[in-house]
């Protein structure tokens, strides 16, 4: 090879090198970024109340922040705008060698995000209580998301394969002596217990004494004082806010065995 002809390949080669060596940066980055990905905690939040902006969400929002902050990869879902039904009562996931895993049958608008709960780090649901108790479309998923996973044998009491924790965020008008009064503890008590029994934990939150409206004075309802309400909402729902950011926070990183 002539001298000439050397030094210009070398020259070539040498211009190359940084190219190559970037592409190669660009991807370990790229790998990182990847692995990364994959080794974020997914936290699914649903909120079951038709309201996108009030209480119930202010809450599962605050959760969301505290999820994040600890590094958690979180998908938010208003169930009011999502189109599906409860449990129909088909017993696919009941069947004898049913490969449904956990999952329910029925194919609408609920199943991906229910594939997602089955794949999360840590489920957080929000309701307000209508009537003592959750909201249908509460109720709705709930039936589905516990049942298909529900194990009918004596010494399987669930399907899955690994613990989820599972966060429960109640909203509601009624002061904390009154709905200790009237039960409130048992009938939302038997959400929690059935969370732990297929899911493997779960962590409630109440919120009493909400705001039902951000103006009295436009709504038939002189049973309530609107300043003891107004009082409630400036001193009290600013604290469950930070116990809702810290359930988001806990639940993220919770391991359990």
């Amino acid at each position: 090879m002539k001298r000439r002809d050397f030094i210009k390949s070398v020259v070539t080669l040498a211009s190359l090198a940084p190219i190559a060596s970037n592409k190669a940066i660009a991807g370990l980055s790229e790998e990182n970024n990847n692995s990364e990905r994959k080794n974020k905690m997914k936290v699914i939040v649903l909120n079951g109340s038709p309201r996108t902006n009030f209480n119930t969400a202010q809450l599962l929002k605050q959760a969301q922040k505290g999820a994040e902050s600890v590094g958690a990869e979180v998908e938010y879902y208003d169930l009011v705008k999502i189109n599906y039904k409860g449990c129909m009562s088909c017993f696919a996931c009941k069947l004898k060698g049913s490969k449904t895993n956990g999952l329910c049958a029925i194919r609408d608008d609920l199943r991906p995000i229910l594939e997602k709960v089955l794949q999360a780090d840590a489920v957080i649901i929000g309701t307000p209580v209508y009537f003592s108790y959750a909201t249908g479309m509460f109720r709705n998923l709930i039936e589905r998301m516990l049942f298909a996973p529900l194990r009918y044998m004596k010494d399987e009491k669930t399907c899955l394969k690994r613990k989820i924790p599972v966060g429960l965020i109640y909203t509601m008008n009624c002061p904390e002596n009154l709905a200790q009064q009237i039960g409130y503890d048992k009938t939302l008590g038997s959400d929690e217990n059935a969370f732990k029994r297929v899911f493997g934990h779960c962590e409630v939150l109440n919120s009493y004494d909400t705001y039902q409206f951000t103006d009295y004075s436009k709504y038939d309802c002189d049973m309530f004082d609107e300043a003891h309400k107004k009082q409630v909402h400036e001193t009290q729902f600013p604290k469950d806010l930070e116990k809702a950011f810290d359930l988001g926070k806990r639940l993220a990183v919770l391991k359990l065995d």
